[in-house]
Parts: C-alpha cells; structure tokens; sequence
C-alpha cells in the first residue's frame, strides 16, 4: 500500500480560467497519457474512467458543496438552506427516498411526452433566422430554447422562460468556487426570487394541476410516502439548475463542434436519425461538465493507493469519456462502446434529468441539420471556462440560406 501523499504524479491546475478550446483539449491528453492520477492544489483528480467511476459511486464519498460553501462563510441563510437541501448534498436512506419519488418523472418515456412542445419551440426559433443565413447562435437559439422547454416542463408561463434562465444562470455558480466568493450576493437574491416564484406556481397548481412536472410532483406517491413542500421547491429548483444552463452549453458546444466537421453535419442532414448517436458522440467529445467532485468521508483504498478520510478528489468525464472508446475524432458514425459516457455523472447522484437533455439535444440537431445546411463559423467563438459549466459565450454560425 502506498499513501496517495507518497506518489509521484503530474500536476494539474482545475482553476485555470485561460484554459479552455484546444489547449484545454491537449492538457488533459498530455495528462492522462501520463497517469490515472494528478496531484491538483486541493486533492486529486482522476484521468480514466474505471478511476473516475469509483469515485463517483462509493459511498465512502459525498459532493463537497457543503464544504465549499463553508470555506466561503455561507453558515446560514436562504443560499445555504438551498445547498443543504440540494438533493445533490443529500446522501443515504434520504437520497434515495427522493430517488424513488422523482424517478417515474424521468423516465426515457416521460421525457418523450414533451418532445413535441420542443420541436415546436426550436421550430419557432428557427424560422425567425432562417432566412437571414447567419446568427449569433448563442444568444438567439441555444439560450432561450432549453428556457422556453424547461417553463413549458414545469408548466410555467412562456414569458417566465427567460427569468427561469436568469435564475439557472445565477444560482449554479454555487459550484463555482470563485463566483461563490465574489458574487454570493447575487446567487442569493437568485435563490429567494425563484423561491419566491415557485412558492406562488406550487400554489396555483394545487388549486388548478395540468400536465405539468410541478402538478405530476405534487400529486406524486410510493408507499404512501409524499413530497413535502420545502422538497417540492428545492426538487424543481435542482430541476432547474441542471436542465438549463447545461442544456444550452452542450447545444452550443454541439454546433461548434459539428461547424468545426462539416462532413458530420452533412451525414446528420442527410439522415436525421443520426440524431441519437450525434449526441452521444457530442456529449463524449466536449461534456459540458469536464470535472466533478467528491470529498471522502472515510479512508479509501483504491489500486493499493491509500486516500485518507477528508481527501478532495476530482474526477475527468474528459478524459474518462475518451478512455476505451475508440478513436478520438469526432464521429456521430463511430461504433462506440454503449454505456460508457461520465458526462452525466454515475452512482447515486447520476443526473436524474439526463433523458430530458438527451430529448432536447436531439430534437434540436434533427431540426437545425435540415433547416440549416452547410453549418460553418462565421466568427472566432467566444469560449468560457472549464469552471463549472464549461459554456460559449458567442457562437457566430453561417449556413446556405
């Protein structure tokens, strides 16, 4: 056995906000053909998938959030009530008791019901820049559409989408360490408008349910067991938070992606039902969650290494996507090994949202690759960071009108 203090290992700075594109691309490929393992300033981060894996499903492990938000002063408060009651930070018989009630609201089937409403809602979107033969992507399509499919989800009013977007934005750079410590204010004036808001929608829907997700969570039983309502709020907050900001990023990264290969999107133009595998191969080669975390609460012994209770370690889908699935190019037409992305995590905390987002994405590239054709940048994209949501600011695209 060797203590993990002990190893020899390459070094790695999660924190670097100048590393994004292409250099971020050869970093972690220099990295993980060095080791399963680097050594970065808080812990560790693991480069291949079994490594990542593991982690991500011991139950010696939680999501270190909690501790992020005490390094940063947040003891008390609307913000820390939301930390604590994420369902992300909620681990053991709770978690799974919230598991058990949300799941039949996630199905791979009852995300199918709202793929109509998005096809329309794209469709809408698209037909307003069509013609024109250029967009600034981001701004006009990736941004308000996943908006605009989660108030429609959650029964919302249409012109609440962009405020639920505001929200989304806000509030996920609670796992941002930096924004956590510079702009908690605003994260918690976003926590307590949506609260605010919800508490309202929750109201009208007990009165008056529809076919919504709010008015299905409501009316949601097993065993007897019902969701309270400070669940209920922070259930569709978690819903938000996951199902906006990530959504819109992985679009964008998408089209980029397929701007950058245009013989892949004249593949998906010429057969739409591509579209599945298009966002598997999109969700492999730029997840738009390049690093998770997780703090150990009791010692860890993994490949005769010892990592002491307390060890922060990081975890790559990056890198761990690329591990033994073949060819690294972009290809929607590789014969990939199934069932081996990260991007949605694994384990407990798997995304419960995830066959949502996979609807969207693939309704979206079905839509743009006919509408569309000849996808090409038409300026240098404007590129966030690896932090957090690994998002595009601006994403100029041209096409043949």
């Amino acid at each position: 056995m060797t203590a993990a203090a002990a190893l020899n290992l390459p070094e790695f700075d999660p924190a670097d906000v100048t590393l994004n594109g292409v250099a971020f691309h050869e970093t972690m490929r220099d990295l993980a053909a060095q080791s399963w393992l680097a050594r970065i300033p808080l812990g560790y981060l693991t480069l291949d998938r079994e490594a990542g894996e593991f982690f991500l499903r011991t139950r010696k492990a939680t999501f270190p959030g909690q501790l992020i938000a005490e390094l940063n002063g947040i003891d008390g408060g609307p913000l820390r009530e939301e930390i604590d009651r994420n369902i992300l930070h909620i681990d053991g018989a709770d978690h799974q008791r919230l598991r058990n009630l949300l799941n039949p609201a996630f199905t791979p089937r009852a995300a199918d019901r709202w793929r109509p409403a998005m096809r329309d809602i794209l469709t809408s979107l698209v037909d307003k820049v069509r013609e024109s033969g250029s967009t600034e992507f981001v701004e006009t399509i990736a941004k308000p559409y996943p908006a605009m499919t989660i108030a429609t989800v959650m029964g919302a009013p249409p012109a609440d989408a962009m405020r639920l977007h505001e929200w989304s934005a806000w509030i996920q750079r609670q796992f941002d360490g930096p924004s956590l410590a510079t702009q908690r204010d605003r994260i918690e004036q976003a926590v307590v408008e949506f609260y605010r808001w919800c508490d309202d929608l929750l109201a009208q829907r007990r009165t008056d349910p529809g076919d919504d997700l709010i008015s299905t969570l409501i009316a949601v039983e097993a065993e007897g067991d019902r969701l309270s309502d400070v669940e209920l709020v922070n259930l569709v907050l978690d819903v938000l938070i996951g199902g906006v900001d990530t959504t819109q990023s992985q679009l964008a990264h998408a089209m980029r992606l397929f701007a950058e290969h245009p013989d892949q999107w004249t593949l998906l133009g010429k057969d739409p039902e591509l579209a599945a595998r298009a966002v598997d191969e999109v969700l492999r080669h730029e997840p738009v969650t390049p690093f998770t975390a997780r703090i150990l609460v009791d010692d860890v012994t993994y490949r005769d290494v010892v990592f002491p209770a307390g060890t922060l370690v990081m975890v790559c889908s990056f890198t761990g996507n690329r591990d033994g699935t073949g060819p690294a190019e972009f290809d929607i037409t590789a014969d990939r090994p199934p069932g081996r992305l990260m991007t949605f995590g694994a384990g407990i905390h798997f995304c419960v949202g995830a066959n949502l987002a996979r609807a969207e994405l693939e309704e979206a590239l079905r839509i743009l690759a006919i509408a569309l054709p000849g996808v090409r940048l038409a300026g240098e994209p404007v590129l966030g960071t690896v932090q957090g949501i690994y998002g595009i600011e601006r994403l100029p695209l041209a096409w043949d009108a």
